[in-house]
């Protein structure tokens, strides 16, 4: 993919690796569209970011993210990639955690996000060409204790994101997963407790993990390569994430599966 002149969409583009998507994406001259909740902060990205629109909405209101998305669609007449970052982590045991906590976590990272990727996918695979890239999590590909709400939404967004992939893949539309590990951001720090409330303060792995800068580049410079899995991790982390990595073989057979009129033969049996 050649992001000089593509239209971009980042949701959670207010800070951490939506922030460094961001500016790495400008310098490589794409067209820039920032979602969040946070205006102001958008707009201190935005302004080192050249040309940027910015669309604030909470991702969990199903009635701003249908503005946002004709928003977004109407600024250039198009979206080439769109990013589902936003997200919201956990530091608690199940034994001890509300329920209310996995439904708000599951809501904000994986129902929101597979709306958010639902109002892209027409517009895409009309035109017959784009990309859609889900921020899922190492956490999205082993289970990690402290995190099962967590867990199940990055776990269940894979999956969204594997079976839309062989869907599209008839329509010219690309689909990649990405699997950061600890990455340098406040996601620790902003994470819920066993009650919802938020932690207020980060873990030494997060703070010693992969410079969002960094985490960024690879993140782009996969996708530019056309990996559908893409790892962003170190070590350890690293190490899980590749014993759980789906075999591309796999992923080619769903592809020629969907080519060879999978879908029409189950609808037809309908």
């Amino acid at each position: 993919m050649d992001y000089n002149g593509s239209v971009v969409w980042i949701t959670g583009a207010s800070s951490g690796i939506g922030a460094a998507l961001a500016h790495d994406l400008a310098g490589r001259g794409a067209h820039l569209v920032l979602s969040g909740r946070d205006e102001s902060r958008l707009a201190e990205v935005a302004d080192q970011c050249g040309e940027t629109l910015i669309v604030p909405f909470d991702v969990r209101d199903d009635a701003a993210l249908a503005k946002a998305t004709a928003q977004a669609l109407s600024w250039k007449g198009h979206v080439d990639l769109a990013f589902a970052n936003a997200g919201v982590s956990q530091r608690s045991r199940a034994l001890a955690t509300d329920m209310q906590v996995y439904r708000d976590i599951i809501a904000i990272d994986l129902t929101a996000q597979i709306a958010f990727a639902q109002g892209l996918i027409g517009p895409m695979a009309e035109r017959g060409q784009g990309a859609l890239a889900f921020i899922s999590s190492v956490a999205g590909k082993v289970g990690v204790p402290m995190r099962t709400a967590y867990c199940a939404a990055k776990f269940g967004l894979a999956g969204y994101a594997d079976a839309l992939r062989g869907e599209l893949s008839i329509n010219g539309v690309d689909v990649h997963v990405i699997y950061p590990g600890s990455v340098a951001t406040n996601v620790s720090r902003n994470a819920l407790n066993a009650d919802g409330s938020a932690r207020g303060r980060s873990d030494s792995v997060i703070d010693n993990g992969i410079k969002a800068d960094e985490a960024a580049q690879t993140m782009l410079d996969g996708i530019a390569a056309g990996e559908r899995e893409i790892i962003v991790a170190e070590g350890v982390e690293l190490a899980m994430a590749e014993m759980r990595r789906t075999p591309e073989a796999l992923l080619d057979q769903i592809k020629a599966t969907v080519a060879g009129g999978y879908m029409d033969k189950m609808e037809s049996e309908g």
